[in-house]
């Protein structure tokens, strides 16, 4: 294999650019010449390509965001442009692709792969719901992030005696509200996959307030509710008033964490050595400390599950 192509696909994540770093330095390590593909699949149809070299990834390592820039694409959804994507990446010479991101930008890498092209997943996206690894590129930073922001909050919560709700990220998926939370100390996290009773939580709270407690601190998935309509519903219970911060695309940006980095080198070279090894369809994952390897045709579709033994962490811990 002498030359191969590099894309970013889906909502971007801290720790994508280390893992474009690490891909394109290990295939020129390699004797092999890299292709930026600039905004993913979109790119991919538009013909918008770039010749990578050392030069190209310098100084990136340490910079949020993807220096490919990214995009959804929904006309990638359709056959036709998928052959066309593909024909286009033949007349280019380029014999293996990697693509960074998330569920939907696999989707896309499966259906490259039944084509004929080999290509290789590495996961990227900080709502952390891909099945098969422990962990995807952008988590860890984004966690980190929210925790920032809760410590904050909380500060200027226990000068004004106020209560805070903070919405976070995660449509589908709990787990970066889960993490934030538990490691915030917050009073209750509010998840999409667990049916939760707002006067249960109000009742707690309020027993927390009879003890003497001054504030509280709920943390929220976006896709659990509305956290305008979630903050109304407990004051009606309450009487208590609750500041809301929603914390948006912040949790995106950012300078990766050294965990988001070290995942990310370690992904991106081994998507290219398995490219090398001509094997195709697969994910490059992480499980403790160790990179595993899964097919995307096995995974997708799956549902990442919760760590649910934390949730019953946090429970106990925020009495």
């Amino acid at each position: 294999m002498k030359r191969i192509a590099v894309l970013t696909s889906g909502g971007d994540a801290p720790g994508m650019n280390s893992a474009i770093r690490a891909v394109t330095r290990t295939a020129i390590f390699h004797d092999m010449d890299v292709v930026g593909i600039r905004r993913g699949y979109q790119g991919l149809l538009d013909g918008d390509f770039s010749a990578m070299d050392l030069g190209y990834v310098a100084d990136i390592v340490h910079r949020g965001g993807t220096k490919l820039l990214t995009a959804r694409c929904d006309a990638f959804l359709e056959e036709k442009n998928q052959r066309r994507a593909a024909e286009s990446l033949a007349k280019q010479g380029i014999e293996g692709l990697v693509v960074i991101g998330g569920d939907g930008s696999f989707r896309g890498a499966l259906a490259l792969d039944r084509l004929g092209l080999p290509v290789v997943g590495v996961p990227g996206t900080i709502d952390n719901d891909i099945y098969g690894t422990a962990a995807s590129i952008g988590f860890s930073t984004a966690v980190n992030t929210s925790i920032w922001a809760i410590d904050h909050i909380r500060d200027t919560a226990t000068s004004h005696q106020r209560n805070f709700l903070i919405e976070v990220m995660g449509r589908n998926a709990g787990h970066l509200a889960l993490a934030a939370g538990l490691a915030g100390g917050a009073e209750a996290v509010l998840l999409p996959e667990i049916p939760f009773d707002l006067r249960e939580i109000a009742d707690k709270i309020e027993k927390g307030h009879r003890r003497g407690k001054i504030h509280s601190i709920i943390v929220l998935a976006e896709g659990a509710g509305s956290g305008v309509e979630v903050a109304a519903q407990i004051r009606d219970i309450t009487g208590h008033e609750y500041k809301i911060t929603n914390m948006g695309h912040v949790q995106r940006g950012g300078s990766p964490d050294h965990r988001d980095r070290l995942i990310a080198a370690r992904m991106g070279n081994r998507a290219v050595t398995l490219l090398m090894e001509r094997k195709s369809g697969l994910m490059v994952g992480i499980r403790g400390e160790t990179l595993s390897v899964a097919a995307l045709k096995e995974i997708l579709g799956l549902k990442k599950p919760l760590p649910i033994g934390d949730y019953e962490l946090m429970k106990v811990l925020s009495i």
